[in-house]
């Protein structure tokens, strides 16, 4: 077994298929994490083959998974995104026990959203799709209070200001205007904290229901709620493709079996990622009508082939 070179803590809790670089950056300034005994600092650097890491207590094997899982959730709403909750609310986790092995959520959902959430093992695809360079799109449809105006409209297009800086430039459509509520779809290529809901608060808007509907291309499709699959060697591959971990010819091998369907909180079936194929039917053709035929093809076209004299065998008509 080749010897894996020293690392810092953050990466080796990634590369390990523990949790997300992000998330181990929480757990390390919480104090949770520990090396050989001591409490661990981020950005200290660690020797996978030697040394001795635990995370509440609980030691964390520090070798990469022999498989790496790609996985998407239909989360439901009340659920909050993430494995262990200290306030023992309801967790992604827990729909995603029949797995078989630990994966954790790619980026967030806030408890009252709802709608395509990627789980993983692979830390550094975990981390590129997170990664704010990487510019991977994320669309949602949004239920606010309110009628949208064109200003609103506008506003969120160019980009609202949160936290002192300006977002960068959405897409945002109004799909459906009713009494008492508008939907929107909005389109971001970032992953701001709860970014949607601050930024319809920012332009007067009050969100009563978020849906994400798709990622990086990747759409949500009929995945029932709760429900999870695994991802099809091609979409692993748009998505790499998209956050830079592939050349558009690369290809990304994926465990026979992708795109089934497994039942978590709602009741999953056997269908393709998108839309099951719908059953063929083989009908007889009928007849072509010899008025149909077309000009063409008529004896009187000199350039028809049925009006065009045969050549002789041999040779070419003169």
């Amino acid at each position: 077994m080749a010897k894996i070179a020293p690392m810092r803590l953050q990466k080796a809790l990634s590369l390990c298929g523990f949790c997300s670089r992000r998330r181990a950056e929480e757990l390390i300034a919480a104090g949770k994490v520990k090396v050989n005994g001591h409490p661990a600092q981020t950005g200290m650097s660690v020797d996978p083959s030697r040394d001795t890491v635990t995370v509440d207590g609980q030691q964390v094997p520090l070798h990469a998974p022999q498989e790496k899982l790609y996985l998407m959730l239909n989360k439901p709403r009340g659920y909050v995104t993430t494995l262990q909750d200290e306030l023992e609310r309801r967790c992604v986790n827990d729909l995603v026990q029949d797995v078989g092995a630990r994966v954790y959520p790619v980026g967030r959902l806030d408890r009252n959203s709802e709608g395509l959430l990627l789980l993983t093992n692979d830390g550094e695809f975990a981390n590129a799709m997170m990664h704010p360079r990487s510019h991977v799109s994320k669309c949602y449809r949004v239920t606010v209070r309110e009628s949208v105006k064109d200003d609103q409209l506008s506003q969120l297009c160019s980009g609202v200001e949160l936290d002192g800086q300006m977002t960068l430039p959405a897409q945002a459509e109004v799909l459906l205007r009713e009494p008492g509520r508008s939907v929107l779809e909005i389109v971001i290529t970032e992953g701001k904290n709860r970014q949607i809901r601050r930024m319809c608060e920012a332009v007067g808007l009050t969100v009563v229901r978020l849906k994400r509907t798709s990622e990086g291309g990747l759409r949500l499709g009929v995945l029932p709620p709760g429900s999870w699959r695994r991802l099809t060697a091609e979409e692993v591959r748009g998505l790499k493709t998209q956050c830079g971990l592939l050349s558009p010819t690369e290809p990304a091998p994926v465990r026979e079996g992708a795109g089934r369907v497994r039942p978590g909180f709602g009741h999953g079936r056997p269908v393709s990622p998108e839309h099951p194929p719908r059953p063929r039917t083989d009908k007889p053709r009928r007849p072509a009508s010899p008025k149909s035929a077309s000009r063409r093809e008529r004896p009187d076209n000199p350039r028809s082939r049925a009006g065009a004299p045969r050549a002789k065998k041999g040779g070419s008509h003169r």
